[in-house]
């Protein structure tokens, strides 16, 4: 798949600027404001967050939608600059009185359906229920009516002296948001997951241990295809953490799990794809086993390349590519943060070794992208082999401000360390890069740390 715009050559790393960053700068976050997921749309052309307070916030790349907006042209193409286009509460808080179980609004996940007509559509999910969000301009209103005045209110009767024939007229525009369609009452365990097929009529979920397919006009049932639940829960040995269709093959998908393996499922062998058509795994090394060592091998992410040939997964210290033609082993293995392989004894005290970090592509397949602690956020370039560290900080408040290489070292016993080196004893765990998204066609990236959205674009020559 070739991506519009000016994609770097192998080896040239991009001059990556800051753009924008929304949300507050402030040392105490609450809860709630906290991103969970980040999401551009198919083209690119809008990005959606989600947060734990069950909010969703749409943002618009300048000048390339709407009433009376100027349209893209060349001189625009690389621009970065996303506004607010439409915000909603798209979950709330519940309560599960059969199970005494409260249901957090925290947003898991948000996947895009491809647009057909002028509205936008996006699926949202918790932990137990998904919906379908259709967003909508609204530029015109009606007035005159018989019976009601312009502002809503009900006429007298003594004060309808004639017979008004109600008209159109423009107005500003407004951006309304509506649930479609409501998917519900179908996982026991916590959504960790959906995905669109490349059908567009159907899409998945996964829970711990199931995954559904849905038809998206259908809310009312959907289709059992993986079941991994065992007759006795003690005999339990992994759960589903993601899953993923192909971008080209509906009836094909990925999905990984707590083991670190990732299987491939064909809905034309079987519907129920309890078999899988193949699994990805790669053979442990007895001599370098611990006690951390399941832990760190869990999938936290797993992500079909553009071109529907690789696979990419995302464990604790890694992140592997796989040719979908080989099962054995993955073909290219990027270290994210090794330097913390000797402190994994405290980073599981503070729960730190529990975090999911997401992984992505860039819109050729050449580039890989992913989050670590400390506000950094890891670059690959597949082809040279290099691999460049930035940081998304609160001192970036210049447009156009150029992003320095980072590195992190050993420890502060070392010698005298250089202006953008920082010591692995100095790293802040609570400042982690879990979401980062790459534009499917631009070289712009969208990078959640913590309450705030950064979005950083490549220099202009």
């Amino acid at each position: 798949m070739a991506a519009s715009g000016r994609v770097a050559s192998s080896g040239d790393e991009i001059p990556w600027c800051f753009s924008q960053v929304k949300g507050t700068i402030e040392d105490e976050v609450a809860d709630a404001d906290i991103i969970s997921t980040v999401e551009f749309n198919q083209d690119g052309e809008f990005l959606a967050t989600g947060d734990k307070g069950g909010r969703v916030v749409v943002f618009q790349r300048d000048g390339t939608r709407g009433a009376n907006k100027p349209s893209v042209t060349a001189s625009s193409v690389f621009r970065c600059d996303y506004n607010v286009y439409s915000t909603f509460q798209s979950h709330e808080p519940e309560f599960d009185y059969l199970k005494s179980l409260e249901i957090e609004e925290k947003i898991n996940q948000i996947c895009w359906v491809k647009q057909t007509g002028s509205s936008l559509f996006l699926l949202t999910t918790n932990d137990k229920t998904i919906k379908l969000w259709k967003i909508t301009e609204r530029c015109r209103r009606f007035s005159d009516f018989n019976t009601f005045t312009d502002e809503g209110l009900l006429r007298e009767r003594h004060m309808i002296k004639k017979l008004r024939i109600p008209k159109k007229i423009d107005d500003d525009i407004s951006i309304e948001a509506a649930p479609r369609r409501i998917f519900s009452n179908a996982h026991t365990y916590h959504i960790n997951s959906i995905s669109v097929n490349s059908d567009d009529c159907t899409f998945l979920s996964a829970d711990d241990l199931r995954i559904n397919v849905w038809h998206i006009e259908t809310t009312g049932q959907s289709f059992n295809a993986v079941d991994i639940k065992p007759a006795n829960m003690e005999e339990l040995t992994e759960v589903i953490t993601a899953t993923q269709f192909h971008p080209f093959n509906c009836h094909e998908f990925i999905y990984s799990s707590s083991k670190g393996t990732i299987r491939l499922c064909d809905m034309r062998e079987k519907a129920l794809c309890d078999q899988h058509a193949k699994l990805f795994e790669e053979p442990e090394d007895p001599s370098s086993r611990s006690f951390f060592s399941e832990i760190i091998a869990s999938i936290s992410d797993v992500r079909f390349s553009r071109s529907g040939r690789y696979i990419l997964s995302r464990d604790y210290l890694t992140v592997k590519l796989w040719d979908v033609a080989m099962e054995s082993r993955p073909v290219e293995v990027y270290p994210v943060h090794d330097y913390l392989r000797s402190r994994l004894c405290s980073l599981y005290e503070n729960d730190c070794i529990f975090d999911k970090f997401e992984c992505g592509f860039n819109g050729d397949d050449s580039q890989i992208i992913t989050g670590t602690y400390n506000n950094f956020f890891r670059i690959f370039d597949r082809q040279s082999g290099h691999s460049y560290t930035y940081e998304a900080s609160r001192d970036m408040n210049t447009l156009g401000q150029i992003l320095r290489n980072k590195k992190v070292v050993a420890s502060n016993t070392a010698p005298k360390k250089r202006k953008d080196e920082v010591s692995v004893d100095n790293l802040d765990y609570a400042r982690k890069i879990l979401h980062p998204v790459w534009h499917p066609r631009d070289n712009i990236l969208a990078i959640a740390a913590t309450n705030n959205l950064y979005l950083f674009h490549e220099q202009q020559p």
